[in-house]
């Protein structure tokens, strides 16, 4: 009887035919980063909404009526009236207290209270839904090539964050302050915009497989790169000058634009000795900074969007725009703050403008880098 002739595909020995996946070695390391993404993007949320609280917290006086660290036992508010009283009476030697608050009822301290509380307890929240997270995928084998360290990372951030936290808020309990010390303050919303961006960023990475963006980068436009770069820089710096704006009040300071008490630089800003104490203590000479770097960032961003209308893909140019957009109303936001004393929900709309600002930032210098695919038609 004849023998079947064996295919030229069939392998030796074997009386099946072997077929190739289609993107097998793609899938290798690939991990679940739709899930992924998608905790990320949880992270983000929670993140953004700390910020604004942690914003409404300074502004309603609200950060130093919880006067110890308790990270584990603290999650737990007070139950009864004996415990109240003994947090109001931990309040109550307070220098915030005896200088500023001498008086205040149970209730106005509860209020307060409240506030400190909820603050802390979504960093709770956002440390809890962080560590589920890292170490179920991480359990799961589910964490692509490449990314444990830089989840990890995330979350090394966030306890750092707490511990500055802590930091921030122990110098308001000591000697004759009221406020906590506003370089203390900056560092602790500094790290907070850290990490919000690395966030991000992520979220924006791992939304693409690796060959995708090794193939968008061939087609990045460096230079535009170069510029988003620099004009994240120039943002941070402007973030960071607004916490110390807000650290000592100094947004209540000369309500008036774009003079200051009738001239173009506020009157005795070099009072304060040694002189380097005025960058940071002086109510007139640190908003006055903050707005001088406020016109700074303005007109490079608006250089920076001139410059990305020649970039040849559509969705890059529609990331500036919308970046020189945010920046736009952020400005006209500042000048409110300003001329309305910082109240309150003029202030924390300022505050959630940088934020968005913030990431419209790094989404238009991430497609500077990696654009993303477009017809003939598009460009």
């Amino acid at each position: 009887m004849a023998t079947k002739p064996r295919s030229i595909f069939e392998e030796v020995g074997t009386s099946q035919k072997q077929s190739a996946t289609p993107g097998g070695i793609d899938q290798r390391g690939h991990g679940a980063r739709g899930a992924i993404r998608g905790w990320l993007m949880v992270l983000f949320a929670l993140l953004a909404v700390m910020i604004a609280v942690g914003g409404l917290t300074r502004l309603t006086d609200s950060g130093l009526s919880i006067t110890e660290w308790a990270p584990v036992t603290g999650a737990v508010p007070p139950l009864d009236d004996a415990t109240w009283q003994s947090e109001f009476a931990k309040y109550q030697a307070s220098p915030e207290y005896q200088l500023q608050n001498t008086g205040m009822s149970m209730a106005e301290f509860k209020t307060i209270y409240w506030w400190e509380w909820g603050h802390r307890q979504l960093g709770r929240v956002i440390g809890l839904v962080w560590a589920v997270g890292f170490f179920g995928f991480l359990a799961a084998r589910k964490i692509p090539a490449g990314w444990t360290g830089r989840l990890f990372f995330i979350g090394a951030l966030g306890g750092l964050q707490g511990a500055i936290g802590w930091w921030m808020v122990s110098s308001g309990l000591e000697g004759a302050r009221t406020d906590v010390a506003s370089y203390r303050l900056a560092t602790h919303l500094g790290l907070a915009f850290v990490i919000f961006g690395f966030i991000t960023w992520y979220i924006l990475k791992i939304g693409r497989r690796s060959p995708d963006l090794l193939v968008a980068r061939r087609a990045g436009d460096a230079r535009l790169w170069t510029l988003g770069t620099a004009l994240m820089v120039l943002a941070f710096v402007q973030i960071v000058l607004g916490a110390l704006v807000a650290g000592i009040d100094a947004g209540r300071a000369y309500p008036d634009w774009p003079l200051m008490a009738g001239g173009f630089l506020p009157p005795d800003m070099w009072q304060l000795t040694p002189a380097w104490r005025n960058l940071f203590e002086n109510e007139g000479t640190v908003q006055f900074i903050h707005r001088m770097m406020g016109y700074i960032l303005f007109a490079y961003g608006l250089f920076v969007w001139w410059r990305s209308r020649r970039s040849a893909n559509r969705r890059t140019r529609s990331a500036y725009a919308m970046m020189m957009a945010m920046m736009v109303a952020q400005m006209v936001l500042g000048i409110a703050t300003v001329m309305t004393m910082a109240t309150p929900h003029v202030a924390i709309v300022h505050q959630v403008g940088a934020v968005v600002l913030w990431v419209l930032i790094l989404r238009a210098r991430f497609l500077s880098r990696y654009p993303l695919p477009q017809s003939v038609r598009e460009a």
